[in-house]
C-alpha cells in the first residue's frame, strides 16, 4: 500500500512538472455589421464589428459614421442615427453576454490616417478618442481598417512612413486599451502594407481580407489556385504566415456578396437558370456562372464553398472566421448559419 501511495505521488509530480500545451483559443466569427439595415441577430456570431469610424477632420479624433454629403444639412442627424445604431449592436449583449462588440475604423476610401499617424500630437489625441469611445460605448476594442498604410489607391493620401507609422499607432492604442480589450485589423489579401512581425505583440488577431481578389474571368474569393484566380485564399494565408504571423491569429475573410455582371442577388442565382448557367471551379472550390456564350461573367460564394472555407479554415489551424457582410445574408441566415455550423463543427 505504502509503495502505491509513493507511486500516485510521483505521477502526481511528473504530472505538475510536464510542459503544459497551449491550448488553441476558442473559434471566432466576425461580422462586420454597417451603420444600416436590421440589427443583427447574434446567433451565429460571436463578435460583431461596427462599420465604420473613421478619422475626424482635424486628425486628431474618431468620428462615428462619415455623413455621404459633407454639404448636408443634417450631418449632426446622421452621426447622431449612426450613434444610435452602435448604441442597439452593444445592447445585444444583454441578450447574448458573451458577444463582443468592436468599432472598425476605416474602410475603402477612408482617409486621413497618413496625416494623424505621422503626427505625435495627432496620433496620442486619437489613440486617447479610441479610449474614450470603447468606454463611452460599453465597447469590447478597435478593429482598424486603414487601407491600406503607404497606398493612395483608395484614393486618400498616404507616406512612405506610414507602415513604420501604423506600427506606433497600433502599440500606443494596445496600451491605452490595456490587455483585456481587443485591438484587431484588416489586412490586404496581399500581405502588404504592415510590418506584420513588428504588430504582432500587439494585435489578438488580423482579419484577412481574402475576396476582390479578381473579377471575371477570374474568381474573387477563390480558395485555391487555378487558372481562374489571380489570388486564391491559400495563397493569401500562407503569405501571411510567412510575414509571421501564427495561424491561430489570423481569420479568413468571407465575402457574402458577388462581382461581375449581371449585379444580382446571389441568394437568388437560381432564379436567373435561362440567362445564366451555374459552373463549379473544382480547383479554386467556388463557383461561377457563364452566360450563353460560354463566358465567365459573375463570381460569388453559396452554401457549399462556404462549408468548404470553414474545413479549410480548421484544417490550418486559423483562429476562425470574418465575413463582409451581415446584410448580404438572406432572411433566413443561410450564410451565417453554414459559418456557424462550419466553424464550430456543429
Amino acid at each position: 500500500m505504502r509503495n502505491f501511495k509513493l507511486l500516485f505521488i510521483a505521477l502526481l509530480f511528473l504530472s505538475a512538472c510536464a510542459p503544459k500545451t497551449p491550448q488553441q483559443p476558442e473559434p471566432v466569427i466576425i461580422a462586420y455589421a454597417m451603420n444600416r439595415g436590421d440589427v443583427p441577430d447574434p446567433t451565429h456570431i460571436t463578435h460583431i464589428n461596427y462599420a465604420f469610424g473613421h478619422v475626424n477632420e482635424t486628425f486628431n479624433g474618431i468620428m462615428i459614421n462619415r455623413p455621404t454629403n459633407p454639404n448636408a444639412n443634417n450631418n449632426n442627424e446622421v452621426r447622431e442615427t449612426s450613434e444610435d445604431r452602435l448604441r442597439a449592436i452593444v445592447a445585444l449583449k444583454k441578450q447574448k453576454p458573451d458577444l463582443k462588440v468592436v468599432l472598425s475604423i476605416g474602410g475603402w476610401g477612408s482617409g486621413r490616417f497618413s496625416e494623424m499617424a505621422a503626427d505625435e500630437t495627432n496620433r496620442k489625441a486619437f489613440v486617447a478618442d479610441c479610449k474614450r469611445v470603447v468606454d463611452e460605448f460599453n465597447l469590447d476594442g478597435i478593429d482598424m481598417d486603414w487601407e491600406y498604410p503607404t497606398s493612395s489607391s483608395s484614393g486618400i493620401s498616404s507616406s512612405p512612413e506610414d507602415t513604420d507609422n501604423f506600427t506606433l499607432l497600433m502599440r500606443e492604442i494596445r496600451e491605452i486599451l490595456g490587455k483585456d480589450k481587443l485591438l484587431t485589423f484588416a489586412s490586404a489579401a496581399n500581405a502588404r502594407y504592415v510590418d506584420f512581425k513588428a504588430v504582432e505583440p500587439y494585435v489578438d488577431f488580423i482579419n484577412i481580407m481574402t475576396y476582390d481578389m479578381g473579377m471575371p474571368p477570374y474568381h474573387h474569393s477563390g480558395l485555391y489556385p487555378s487558372e481562374k484566380t489571380r489570388r486564391s485564399g491559400e495563397e493569401s494565408v500562407d503569405l501571411h504566415i510567412a510575414a509571421g504571423i501564427p495561424p491561430n491569429k489570423l481569420t479568413l475573410g468571407i465575402p457574402f456578396y458577388g462581382k461581375g455582371e449581371p449585379r444580382i442577388n446571389i441568394h437568388d442565382i437560381a432564379s436567373h437558370s435561362d440567362e445564366y448557367t451555374e459552373q463549379w471551379d473544382d480547383v479554386a472550390k467556388v463557383p461561377y456562372l457563364t452566360n450563353k456564350d460560354g463566358e465567365f461573367v459573375y463570381t460569388y460564394e453559396n452554401v457549399r464553398s462556404i462549408a468548404l472555407k470553414c474545413e479549410f479554415l480548421k484544417q490550418r489551424g486559423l483562429l476562425g472566421a470574418m465575413y463582409w457582410q451581415y446584410s448580404g445574408d438572406d432572411e433566413a441566415g443561410t450564410f451565417r448559419k453554414t459559418v456557424y455550423d462550419g466553424v464550430m463543427n456543429k
